[in-house]
């Protein structure tokens, strides 16, 4: 019963980020071919599986491993950053990649949310609830 939508920006908003990741995560492994027999896993308990796992906390900072699967899905995320730039012009996603920079709250407030962004995260959130169009927010000041 898991789908793709668990990885969608409006289904985040839905389940909240922890939920949605640990559903990514098991999603993930579930696809894994060999299955395998151990997971070691930065700070989340997967639930419902029956494979062996360690949450280690901090784990990216304690396992050359779980550094090495963040970095991977840190290039992984660029490049979808970089491929959503086409799709969704104007916001600069290949250059801030996302990240709440200065030029990606400009934009925000220039053209307003797309199916991207998270109304459930700051600034969007105030954006989408009442925030007039235009509105200086406090951070540029």
């Amino acid at each position: 019963s898991w789908s793709v939508a668990a990885v969608f920006p409006s289904y985040l908003d839905k389940v909240n980020i922890l939920n949605a990741t640990r559903e990514a995560m098991l999603l993930a492994v579930k696809n894994l071919s060999p299955r395998p027999e151990y997971l070691l896993i930065d700070a989340v308990q997967l639930p419902d599986i029956d494979i062996k796992q360690y949450p280690l906390i901090k784990g990216d900072s304690l396992s050359v491993s779980i550094a090495a699967a963040s970095i991977l899905a840190k290039v992984e995320r660029d490049r979808v950053m970089e491929a959503f730039d086409s799709l969704y012009p104007g916001y600069g996603f290949s250059r801030h990649k996302g990240y709440a920079t200065r030029e990606h709250l400009q934009s925000l407030l220039r053209l307003g949310a797309c199916a991207l962004h998270r109304v459930s995260f700051e600034p969007v959130k105030s954006m989408v609830l009442g925030a007039r169009y235009g509105e200086q927010p406090a951070l540029f000041e």
